[in-house]
Protein backbone atom coordinates (compact mmCIF):
# COMPACT_ATOMS: atom_id res chain seq x y z
CA UNK A 1 0.00 0.00 0.00
CA UNK A 2 1.43 3.35 -0.89
CA UNK A 3 2.29 6.12 1.64
CA UNK A 4 -0.12 9.13 1.41
CA UNK A 5 1.26 12.36 0.66
CA UNK A 6 0.40 15.33 2.17
CA UNK A 7 -1.60 18.00 0.33
CA UNK A 8 1.42 20.19 -0.65
CA UNK A 9 3.06 17.31 -2.01
CA UNK A 10 0.00 16.76 -4.27
CA UNK A 11 -0.20 19.84 -5.34
CA UNK A 12 3.11 20.07 -6.42
CA UNK A 13 3.55 16.95 -8.36
CA UNK A 14 -0.43 17.83 -10.10
CA UNK A 15 0.85 21.08 -11.42
CA UNK A 16 4.53 19.58 -12.44
CA UNK A 17 2.53 16.74 -14.49
CA UNK A 18 0.68 19.93 -16.45
CA UNK A 19 3.68 21.75 -16.88
CA UNK A 20 6.15 18.65 -17.81
CA UNK A 21 5.40 19.12 -21.79
CA UNK A 22 5.93 22.90 -22.30
CA UNK A 23 8.85 21.99 -19.60
CA UNK A 24 10.71 19.31 -21.78
CA UNK A 25 9.86 21.60 -24.88
CA UNK A 26 11.78 24.56 -23.42
CA UNK A 27 14.75 22.71 -21.92
CA UNK A 28 15.46 21.22 -25.77
CA UNK A 29 15.52 24.69 -27.21
CA UNK A 30 18.18 25.27 -24.89
CA UNK A 31 20.19 21.95 -25.27
CA UNK A 32 20.12 22.76 -29.30
CA UNK A 33 22.30 26.04 -28.36
CA UNK A 34 26.41 23.92 -28.43
CA UNK A 35 27.58 26.62 -25.47
CA UNK A 36 31.00 24.71 -25.46
CA UNK A 37 33.07 27.55 -23.79
CA UNK A 38 36.38 25.47 -24.38
CA UNK A 39 36.03 25.97 -28.39
CA UNK A 40 36.60 29.49 -29.60
CA UNK A 41 34.40 28.65 -32.49
CA UNK A 42 31.20 28.66 -30.14
CA UNK A 43 32.08 31.99 -28.06
CA UNK A 44 28.71 32.93 -30.04
CA UNK A 45 26.64 30.04 -29.29
CA UNK A 46 27.66 30.36 -25.26
CA UNK A 47 26.22 34.30 -25.62
CA UNK A 48 23.32 32.90 -27.28
CA UNK A 49 22.94 30.39 -24.59
CA UNK A 50 23.00 33.16 -21.90
CA UNK A 51 20.74 35.26 -23.80
CA UNK A 52 18.13 32.28 -24.15
CA UNK A 53 18.09 31.60 -20.58
CA UNK A 54 17.78 35.25 -19.13
CA UNK A 55 14.58 35.56 -21.45
CA UNK A 56 13.41 32.31 -19.93
CA UNK A 57 13.61 33.56 -16.16
CA UNK A 58 12.09 36.71 -17.23
CA UNK A 59 9.64 34.51 -18.87
CA UNK A 60 9.32 32.25 -15.37
CA UNK A 61 8.99 35.55 -13.33
CA UNK A 62 12.25 36.95 -12.17
CA UNK A 63 11.95 40.59 -12.16
CA UNK A 64 15.79 40.92 -12.52
CA UNK A 65 18.04 39.09 -15.38
CA UNK A 66 21.12 40.34 -16.29
CA UNK A 67 23.61 39.15 -18.45
CA UNK A 68 27.03 39.77 -16.73
CA UNK A 69 29.83 39.97 -18.88
CA UNK A 70 33.32 38.76 -17.91
CA UNK A 71 36.75 38.66 -19.73
CA UNK A 72 35.32 35.18 -21.15
CA UNK A 73 32.16 33.86 -21.37
CA UNK A 74 29.08 35.58 -20.15
CA UNK A 75 27.14 34.49 -16.90
CA UNK A 76 23.18 35.21 -15.70
CA UNK A 77 21.80 36.53 -12.94
CA UNK A 78 18.38 36.60 -11.79
CA UNK A 79 16.98 37.70 -8.84
CA UNK A 80 13.66 37.33 -7.35
CA UNK A 81 13.01 39.18 -4.04
CA UNK A 82 10.57 37.77 -1.29
CA UNK A 83 7.29 39.57 0.27
CA UNK A 84 8.80 38.91 3.27
CA UNK A 85 11.63 41.51 4.03
CA UNK A 86 13.20 38.87 6.78
CA UNK A 87 13.14 36.28 4.16
CA UNK A 88 16.85 34.72 3.86
CA UNK A 89 18.38 34.92 0.86
CA UNK A 90 19.42 31.76 -1.17
CA UNK A 91 22.06 31.81 -4.01
CA UNK A 92 21.54 28.99 -6.86
CA UNK A 93 24.58 28.43 -8.89
CA UNK A 94 24.88 26.33 -12.13
CA UNK A 95 26.64 27.00 -15.33
CA UNK A 96 25.07 26.75 -19.06
CA UNK A 97 28.05 26.15 -20.80
CA UNK A 98 28.94 22.77 -21.81
CA UNK A 99 31.78 20.16 -22.98
CA UNK A 100 32.95 19.64 -26.53
CA UNK A 101 30.89 17.06 -28.14
CA UNK A 102 30.76 15.40 -31.67
CA UNK A 103 29.13 12.68 -33.65
CA UNK A 104 32.06 11.17 -34.19
CA UNK A 105 33.02 10.70 -30.41
CA UNK A 106 30.80 7.66 -30.29
CA UNK A 107 27.55 9.99 -29.96
CA UNK A 108 24.69 7.44 -31.36
CA UNK A 109 22.96 10.78 -32.43
CA UNK A 110 23.64 15.04 -32.97
CA UNK A 111 24.83 15.44 -29.35
CA UNK A 112 22.92 18.87 -29.73
CA UNK A 113 19.61 17.39 -31.16
CA UNK A 114 17.87 16.48 -28.30
CA UNK A 115 16.06 12.90 -28.11
CA UNK A 116 14.37 11.40 -25.67
CA UNK A 117 14.21 7.42 -25.83
CA UNK A 118 12.46 5.83 -23.03
CA UNK A 119 12.41 7.94 -20.28
CA UNK A 120 15.57 9.53 -20.72
CA UNK A 121 16.49 12.45 -22.37
CA UNK A 122 20.06 12.49 -24.48
CA UNK A 123 22.00 15.56 -25.03
CA UNK A 124 24.92 17.54 -24.14
CA UNK A 125 24.28 19.41 -21.24
CA UNK A 126 21.52 17.17 -20.42
CA UNK A 127 22.48 16.48 -17.39
CA UNK A 128 25.53 18.68 -17.13
CA UNK A 129 24.63 21.26 -16.10
CA UNK A 130 21.43 22.60 -18.20
CA UNK A 131 18.96 20.14 -17.34
CA UNK A 132 20.01 20.44 -13.26
CA UNK A 133 19.93 24.44 -13.75
CA UNK A 134 16.16 24.40 -15.62
CA UNK A 135 14.93 22.32 -13.21
CA UNK A 136 14.81 25.33 -10.79
CA UNK A 137 12.15 27.50 -13.30
CA UNK A 138 9.68 24.43 -12.74
CA UNK A 139 10.47 24.26 -9.18
CA UNK A 140 9.79 27.89 -8.00
CA UNK A 141 6.69 28.29 -10.47
CA UNK A 142 5.38 24.90 -8.30
CA UNK A 143 5.98 26.52 -5.37
CA UNK A 144 4.28 29.55 -5.76
CA UNK A 145 1.43 27.13 -6.74
CA UNK A 146 0.92 25.23 -3.93
CA UNK A 147 2.01 27.93 -1.50
CA UNK A 148 -0.28 30.46 -3.12
CA UNK A 149 2.40 33.18 -2.88
CA UNK A 150 3.10 35.80 -5.72
CA UNK A 151 7.02 35.38 -5.20
CA UNK A 152 9.06 32.76 -3.64
CA UNK A 153 9.80 32.47 0.14
CA UNK A 154 13.09 33.29 0.06
CA UNK A 155 14.95 36.25 -1.34
CA UNK A 156 15.59 33.98 -4.05
CA UNK A 157 18.99 34.66 -6.81
CA UNK A 158 20.78 32.45 -9.28
CA UNK A 159 24.10 32.69 -10.67
CA UNK A 160 24.56 30.65 -13.99
CA UNK A 161 28.28 30.77 -15.52
CA UNK A 162 29.12 30.34 -19.21
CA UNK A 163 32.90 28.96 -18.34
CA UNK A 164 32.75 26.02 -15.92
CA UNK A 165 33.67 24.02 -18.91
CA UNK A 166 37.14 25.56 -18.71
CA UNK A 167 38.18 26.00 -15.19
CA UNK A 168 35.90 28.94 -14.52
CA UNK A 169 39.04 30.96 -15.13
CA UNK A 170 37.32 34.41 -14.40
CA UNK A 171 34.75 33.13 -11.98
CA UNK A 172 36.75 34.18 -8.87
CA UNK A 173 37.10 37.78 -10.18
CA UNK A 174 33.43 37.80 -11.15
CA UNK A 175 32.19 36.93 -7.79
CA UNK A 176 34.26 39.47 -5.96
CA UNK A 177 33.20 42.68 -7.82
CA UNK A 178 29.78 41.66 -7.81
CA UNK A 179 29.78 40.36 -4.15
CA UNK A 180 27.22 42.35 -2.93
CA UNK A 181 25.02 41.59 -5.75
CA UNK A 182 25.46 38.18 -4.57
CA UNK A 183 25.53 38.66 -1.15
CA UNK A 184 23.27 35.43 0.39
CA UNK A 185 23.25 33.23 3.51
CA UNK A 186 23.10 30.22 1.69
CA UNK A 187 24.06 28.83 -1.66
CA UNK A 188 22.64 25.86 -3.36
CA UNK A 189 24.77 24.52 -5.96
CA UNK A 190 22.84 22.39 -8.67
CA UNK A 191 25.78 20.97 -9.90
CA UNK A 192 26.11 17.90 -8.47
CA UNK A 193 24.52 14.18 -8.43
CA UNK A 194 23.24 11.58 -6.20
CA UNK A 195 25.13 7.78 -5.68
CA UNK A 196 22.23 6.19 -7.50
CA UNK A 197 18.46 6.19 -8.84
CA UNK A 198 17.76 3.63 -5.96
CA UNK A 199 19.54 5.41 -3.58
CA UNK A 200 18.72 9.37 -3.49
CA UNK A 201 21.91 11.43 -1.18
CA UNK A 202 22.89 15.36 -0.57
CA UNK A 203 26.56 15.94 -0.90
CA UNK A 204 27.74 18.20 1.65
CA UNK A 205 31.17 19.17 0.85
CA UNK A 206 33.88 19.19 -2.02
CA UNK A 207 37.24 18.53 -1.76
CA UNK A 208 39.95 21.47 -2.89
CA UNK A 209 43.18 21.87 -5.39
CA UNK A 210 46.74 22.71 -5.54
CA UNK A 211 48.57 21.73 -8.17
CA UNK A 212 52.10 22.29 -9.50
CA UNK A 213 55.05 21.51 -11.78
CA UNK A 214 58.78 20.60 -10.71
CA UNK A 215 61.46 21.69 -13.15
CA UNK A 216 64.77 19.80 -12.36
CA UNK A 217 67.86 20.82 -14.34
CA UNK A 218 71.47 19.30 -13.72
CA UNK A 219 74.36 19.14 -16.51
CA UNK A 220 73.51 22.17 -19.22
CA UNK A 221 72.93 19.96 -21.84
CA UNK A 222 72.94 15.71 -21.99
CA UNK A 223 75.93 14.60 -21.45
CA UNK A 224 77.84 11.03 -21.81
CA UNK A 225 76.93 9.00 -19.06
CA UNK A 226 80.28 6.51 -19.78
CA UNK A 227 82.12 9.75 -19.70
CA UNK A 228 80.38 11.45 -16.40
CA UNK A 229 78.23 9.19 -15.23
CA UNK A 230 78.46 8.50 -11.32
CA UNK A 231 80.21 11.51 -11.04
CA UNK A 232 77.89 14.11 -11.46
CA UNK A 233 74.46 14.69 -10.39
CA UNK A 234 71.37 13.27 -12.73
CA UNK A 235 68.00 15.55 -12.35
CA UNK A 236 66.17 12.35 -13.74
CA UNK A 237 66.98 10.38 -10.35
CA UNK A 238 66.51 13.20 -8.49
CA UNK A 239 62.99 13.43 -10.12
CA UNK A 240 62.72 9.59 -9.24
CA UNK A 241 63.65 10.10 -5.95
CA UNK A 242 61.28 13.29 -5.24
CA UNK A 243 58.04 11.37 -6.23
CA UNK A 244 59.16 8.05 -4.25
CA UNK A 245 59.70 10.39 -0.69
CA UNK A 246 56.12 11.95 -1.33
CA UNK A 247 54.66 9.02 0.47
CA UNK A 248 55.18 7.38 3.63
CA UNK A 249 55.36 3.49 4.14
CA UNK A 250 51.48 4.14 5.26
CA UNK A 251 50.66 5.95 1.90
CA UNK A 252 49.99 9.29 4.13
CA UNK A 253 51.49 12.20 2.51
CA UNK A 254 55.41 13.08 3.82
CA UNK A 255 55.26 16.93 3.09
CA UNK A 256 56.24 18.14 6.65
CA UNK A 257 52.85 20.37 7.85
CA UNK A 258 50.77 18.77 5.10
CA UNK A 259 48.02 17.91 7.12
CA UNK A 260 47.62 21.07 9.14
CA UNK A 261 44.45 21.79 10.02
CA UNK A 262 42.75 19.20 8.59
CA UNK A 263 39.47 18.61 9.76
CA UNK A 264 38.47 14.98 10.73
CA UNK A 265 35.84 12.61 9.70
CA UNK A 266 33.53 12.50 13.03
CA UNK A 267 31.85 8.68 14.04
CA UNK A 268 28.70 9.56 12.47
CA UNK A 269 29.66 10.89 9.49
CA UNK A 270 31.73 7.22 9.13
CA UNK A 271 28.56 5.54 10.07
CA UNK A 272 26.99 7.47 6.94
CA UNK A 273 29.60 6.44 4.77
CA UNK A 274 29.07 3.48 5.69
CA UNK A 275 25.61 2.70 5.04
CA UNK A 276 25.79 3.46 1.38
CA UNK A 277 25.79 0.50 -0.80
CA UNK A 278 29.25 0.62 -1.98
CA UNK A 279 30.67 -1.99 -3.86
CA UNK A 280 34.30 -2.26 -3.88
CA UNK A 281 34.84 -4.93 -6.82
CA UNK A 282 32.81 -3.18 -9.13
CA UNK A 283 33.98 0.00 -8.32
CA UNK A 284 37.47 -1.03 -9.32
CA UNK A 285 35.88 -2.35 -12.37
CA UNK A 286 35.04 1.21 -12.87
CA UNK A 287 38.04 2.71 -12.12
CA UNK A 288 39.88 -0.19 -14.73
CA UNK A 289 41.78 -1.04 -11.67
CA UNK A 290 42.64 -4.20 -9.68
CA UNK A 291 43.15 -3.17 -5.95
CA UNK A 292 42.99 -0.39 -4.00
CA UNK A 293 45.35 1.82 -2.37
CA UNK A 294 45.98 4.65 -0.28
CA UNK A 295 46.07 5.59 3.10
CA UNK A 296 46.21 3.48 6.00
CA UNK A 297 43.18 3.16 8.15
CA UNK A 298 40.63 4.49 5.75
CA UNK A 299 37.78 3.01 3.49
CA UNK A 300 38.12 3.54 -0.27
CA UNK A 301 35.14 6.03 0.49
CA UNK A 302 36.30 7.72 2.83
CA UNK A 303 40.30 8.25 1.21
CA UNK A 304 38.34 9.91 -2.12
CA UNK A 305 35.62 12.44 -0.07
CA UNK A 306 37.17 12.98 3.28
CA UNK A 307 41.23 13.04 2.77
CA UNK A 308 43.56 14.81 1.23
CA UNK A 309 46.18 13.25 -1.14
CA UNK A 310 49.05 13.85 -3.42
CA UNK A 311 49.07 12.53 -6.53
CA UNK A 312 52.15 12.18 -9.36
CA UNK A 313 49.84 13.16 -12.44
CA UNK A 314 53.51 13.38 -14.81
CA UNK A 315 56.96 12.41 -14.83
CA UNK A 316 59.70 12.62 -17.82
CA UNK A 317 62.87 13.68 -18.16
CA UNK A 318 65.66 12.37 -21.05
CA UNK A 319 65.62 9.98 -23.83
CA UNK A 320 62.05 8.76 -24.96
CA UNK A 321 62.61 7.58 -28.20
CA UNK A 322 63.18 4.13 -29.32
CA UNK A 323 66.22 2.26 -28.78
CA UNK A 324 68.95 3.58 -26.14
CA UNK A 325 71.09 7.11 -25.89
CA UNK A 326 73.63 6.48 -22.81
CA UNK A 327 73.05 9.88 -21.80
CA UNK A 328 73.02 11.89 -17.90
CA UNK A 329 69.80 14.15 -19.03
CA UNK A 330 69.97 17.59 -18.62
CA UNK A 331 66.64 18.00 -17.16
CA UNK A 332 63.68 16.36 -15.76
CA UNK A 333 60.18 17.61 -14.90
CA UNK A 334 57.50 16.05 -12.39
CA UNK A 335 53.80 17.25 -12.49
CA UNK A 336 51.69 17.05 -9.38
CA UNK A 337 48.25 17.65 -7.71
CA UNK A 338 46.82 18.02 -3.95
CA UNK A 339 43.64 17.34 -3.12
CA UNK A 340 42.70 19.39 0.28
CA UNK A 341 39.96 18.38 2.69
CA UNK A 342 38.40 21.17 4.88
CA UNK A 343 40.66 23.24 7.28
CA UNK A 344 43.73 22.93 4.57
CA UNK A 345 44.44 26.44 3.57
CA UNK A 346 46.64 26.25 -0.09
CA UNK A 347 48.40 28.95 0.64
CA UNK A 348 50.34 27.01 3.43
CA UNK A 349 49.99 23.50 1.29
CA UNK A 350 51.75 25.06 -1.19
CA UNK A 351 54.78 26.93 1.32
CA UNK A 352 54.81 23.23 2.74
CA UNK A 353 55.76 21.84 -0.81
CA UNK A 354 58.15 24.18 -1.37
CA UNK A 355 60.28 23.74 1.46
CA UNK A 356 59.52 19.78 1.57
CA UNK A 357 60.81 20.13 -2.69
CA UNK A 358 63.48 22.28 -1.70
CA UNK A 359 64.85 19.70 1.18
CA UNK A 360 64.85 16.65 -1.60
CA UNK A 361 66.45 18.04 -4.26
CA UNK A 362 70.34 17.27 -4.22
CA UNK A 363 73.17 19.82 -4.64
CA UNK A 364 74.43 20.42 -8.51
CA UNK A 365 70.42 20.21 -9.28
CA UNK A 366 68.82 23.62 -9.56
CA UNK A 367 64.69 23.48 -9.23
CA UNK A 368 62.16 25.43 -10.15
CA UNK A 369 58.57 24.96 -8.91
CA UNK A 370 55.35 26.46 -10.28
CA UNK A 371 52.05 26.71 -8.81
CA UNK A 372 49.12 27.43 -10.22
CA UNK A 373 45.93 28.80 -9.17
CA UNK A 374 44.29 27.01 -6.10
CA UNK A 375 40.76 26.05 -5.17
CA UNK A 376 39.94 25.66 -1.64
CA UNK A 377 37.67 23.01 -0.05
CA UNK A 378 34.26 23.71 1.49
CA UNK A 379 32.64 21.09 3.68
CA UNK A 380 28.72 22.24 5.23
CA UNK A 381 28.12 20.54 8.70
CA UNK A 382 25.27 17.85 9.01
CA UNK A 383 23.38 19.95 11.32
CA UNK A 384 23.49 22.86 9.53
CA UNK A 385 19.83 24.16 9.61
CA UNK A 386 20.03 24.73 5.41
CA UNK A 387 21.28 21.63 4.89
CA UNK A 388 18.57 19.71 6.84
CA UNK A 389 16.07 21.97 4.32
CA UNK A 390 17.75 20.16 1.58
CA UNK A 391 17.28 16.88 3.48
CA UNK A 392 13.92 17.42 4.22
CA UNK A 393 12.95 18.47 0.75
CA UNK A 394 14.30 15.98 -0.92
CA UNK A 395 12.59 13.32 1.13
CA UNK A 396 9.76 14.75 0.42
CA UNK A 397 9.73 14.40 -3.59
CA UNK A 398 11.55 11.08 -2.88
CA UNK A 399 9.43 9.75 -0.08
CA UNK A 400 12.13 7.66 1.33
CA UNK A 401 15.04 8.38 3.57
CA UNK A 402 18.46 10.92 2.06
CA UNK A 403 21.82 9.46 2.33
CA UNK A 404 24.93 11.56 2.69
CA UNK A 405 27.74 11.67 0.31
CA UNK A 406 30.98 14.01 -0.28
CA UNK A 407 32.40 15.03 -3.74
CA UNK A 408 36.26 13.65 -4.59
CA UNK A 409 36.45 16.65 -7.48
CA UNK A 410 37.13 20.16 -6.72
CA UNK A 411 34.82 23.26 -8.10
CA UNK A 412 34.12 27.10 -8.04
CA UNK A 413 31.46 26.27 -5.22
CA UNK A 414 34.49 27.08 -2.49
CA UNK A 415 34.84 30.45 -4.31
CA UNK A 416 31.54 31.51 -3.18
CA UNK A 417 31.74 29.74 0.03
CA UNK A 418 35.00 32.01 0.37
CA UNK A 419 33.71 35.36 -1.21
CA UNK A 420 30.20 35.43 0.25
CA UNK A 421 31.11 33.75 3.64
CA UNK A 422 28.38 31.69 2.97
CA UNK A 423 27.65 27.64 3.71
CA UNK A 424 27.62 25.83 0.32
CA UNK A 425 24.91 22.90 0.19
CA UNK A 426 24.61 21.01 -3.16
CA UNK A 427 21.25 20.00 -5.03
CA UNK A 428 21.53 17.49 -7.45
CA UNK A 429 20.13 14.51 -9.01
CA UNK A 430 22.34 13.40 -11.99
CA UNK A 431 23.09 9.59 -11.61
CA UNK A 432 26.86 8.09 -12.61
CA UNK A 433 25.40 6.58 -15.67
CA UNK A 434 24.25 10.20 -16.88
CA UNK A 435 28.11 10.24 -18.59
CA UNK A 436 29.04 13.70 -17.62
CA UNK A 437 31.67 14.93 -20.62
CA UNK A 438 31.05 11.68 -22.40
CA UNK A 439 29.37 10.41 -25.48
CA UNK A 440 25.34 10.07 -25.35
CA UNK A 441 25.04 11.75 -22.16
CA UNK A 442 21.53 11.76 -20.54
CA UNK A 443 19.53 12.68 -18.21
CA UNK A 444 16.52 10.11 -16.44
CA UNK A 445 13.48 12.08 -16.57
CA UNK A 446 12.09 10.69 -13.72
CA UNK A 447 14.69 12.01 -11.44
CA UNK A 448 14.89 15.53 -13.46
CA UNK A 449 11.37 15.78 -12.11
CA UNK A 450 12.02 14.96 -8.71
CA UNK A 451 14.85 17.56 -8.90
CA UNK A 452 11.67 19.80 -10.00
CA UNK A 453 9.61 18.62 -6.73
CA UNK A 454 12.73 19.26 -4.22
CA UNK A 455 13.15 22.79 -5.78
CA UNK A 456 9.20 23.27 -4.86
CA UNK A 457 9.55 22.30 -1.52
CA UNK A 458 12.89 23.75 -0.53
CA UNK A 459 12.30 27.27 -0.27
CA UNK A 460 9.58 27.13 2.01
CA UNK A 461 11.14 24.85 4.13
CA UNK A 462 14.73 26.99 4.09
CA UNK A 463 12.56 30.20 5.04
CA UNK A 464 10.32 28.87 7.82
CA UNK A 465 13.35 26.97 9.42
CA UNK A 466 16.49 29.25 9.10
CA UNK A 467 13.91 31.58 11.17
CA UNK A 468 14.02 29.11 13.62
CA UNK A 469 17.56 28.37 13.97
CA UNK A 470 18.07 32.42 13.77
Amino acid sequence: MSKPVDDAVSTVRTYIEAHRAAFLDDLTEWLRIPSVSAQPDHAADVARSADWLAAKLRDTGFPTCEIWPTAGAPAVFAEWPSEDPDAPTVLVYGHHDVQPAAREDGWDTDPFEPVIRGNRLHARGAADDKGQVFFHTLGVRAHLAATGRTAPAVHLKLLVEGEEESGSPHFRRLVEERAERLAADAVIVSDTGMWSEDTPTVCTGMRGLAECEIELHGPGQDIHSGSFGGAVPNPATAAARLVAALHDEHARVAVPGFYEGVTELTDRERELFAELPFDEERWLRTARSTATHGEAGHTTLERVWARPTAEVNGIGGGYQGPGSKTIIPSSALVKLSFRLVAGQDPDHVEKAVRAWAAAQVPAGIRHEITFGPATRPCLTPLDHPALQSVVRAMGRAFEQPIRYTREGGSGPAADLQEVLDAPVLFLGISVPSDGWHAPNEKVELDLLMKGVETAAHLWGDLAENWREAH
